[in-house]
């Protein structure tokens, strides 16, 4: 019998607008896990609706979001990505693990409060589903008892939460979930925006001037790059140890873009021009995306194939789901259905 794979669950929001810093510091390292590990990719369509969303919109995003995550490298033959709303279990958890977790520890998240400010600023309604996000986030890795759960920093205080909820359902019932690693990535973890490099790359800013998105024409990407802030040093020194400036931020990019590292690419750069420097990173970022781009054409012209992996996905995804609920429902004292 072969031996089971150790296994890698990561989730992300629902999101027609993949950015060039979701696959430098996401996705492409997601797939270096393909051939080593049982891999469940989710599309987390319940999240989306913490926030105010159009229900339309949501659809076409997450069909777009699973599309570019199969032309950004994830396999649907080596890998199980699938829609969360698909799988039965995530929400059932999320409740039997929320009636462990101490309101306070909900109240004090960091993006509860950053957001739940915003949603204030803008005198829009806050509902009780953006408190509870980190305990369907915690359902979201404990329903497939992952072994490595790859995250951006920002998510490091919600798998630490889970490790903590885990904790405590492993002490009031018995041994049941592991305790999962947090994985964040060495390398092209934090690709800053273009126009402000103190601030990561995002699909909601606003101008959309300092986001690279992986859908972004070859003329658009090479036009955002070469208005990208860079300082006013005068010596124009092409360096990463340069404070308030945007010059580290392309490094990063181009040395992830290139395989080499920003070392060799401050000596290669000695003495070259700002504009000469933002061309290469243009040339660099275009030739990456390319063959993403081509592939998510395809793909969105294929639904029957989009749909196909997503079922075999989800499929996949509800067996360990099943397998997991059965043994918390039967842990929690749940009379076992009649069959």
């Amino acid at each position: 019998m072969a031996e089971e794979k150790p296994v890698v669950l990561t989730c992300a929001q629902a999101t027609g607008q993949l950015h060039l810093g979701n696959y430098l510091g996401a996705v492409r390292n997601w797939v270096r896990y393909l051939d080593d590990y049982e891999c469940f990719f989710g599309i987390v369509d319940l999240h989306a609706i913490t926030v105010p969303y159009v229900p339309a919109e949501l659809r076409k995003a997450s069909l777009e979001c699973a599309a570019q995550y199969i032309a950004c490298g994830l396999d649907p033959a080596k890998c199980h990505l699938f829609l969360q709303s698909h799988v039965t279990g995530h929400t059932e958890l999320a409740w039997v693990l929320g009636c462990i977790t101490p309101l306070g520890k909900l109240e004090r998240m960091t993006q509860f409060k950053d957001k739940s400010r915003k949603q204030e600023d803008a005198a829009s309604f806050i509902g009780s589903g953006l408190l509870y996000y980190p305990v369907l986030m915690a359902a979201d890795i404990l329903l497939y008892n992952a072994d490595r759960v790859p995250v951006g920093e920002d998510q490091k205080q919600h798998v630490e939460l889970t490790r903590d909820i885990a904790s405590k359902f492993n002490e009031t019932y018995s041994d049941t979930f592991k305790l999962p690693a947090v994985d964040i990535p060495k390398t092209g973890a934090r690709v800053m925006n273009l126009q402000d490099p103190a601030k990561k790359m995002s699909k909601s800013d606003p101008t959309q001037t300092g986001t690279i998105f992986l859908k972004d024409s070859p003329e658009l990407i090479r036009k955002k790059i070469g208005s990208a802030v860079t300082d006013s040093d005068p010596d124009r020194r092409i360096v990463s140890a340069k404070e308030n400036s945007g010059i580290p931020n392309l490094l990063d990019i181009l040395s992830a873009c290139s395989d080499k590292s920003v070392e060799a690419l401050e000596q290669g750069f000695a003495g070259a021009s700002y504009a000469d420097f933002k061309s290469a990173v243009a040339d660099a970022v275009v030739t990456t995306l390319a063959p993403v781009q081509e592939r998510y054409q395809a793909l969105v012209e294929d639904k029957a194939a989009l749909n196909a992996a997503l079922k075999d996905g989800a499929d996949a995804a509800q067996r360990r789901a099943y397998k997991t609920l059965g043994k918390v429902y039967r842990k929690c004292g749940f009379v076992e259905r009649p069959r």
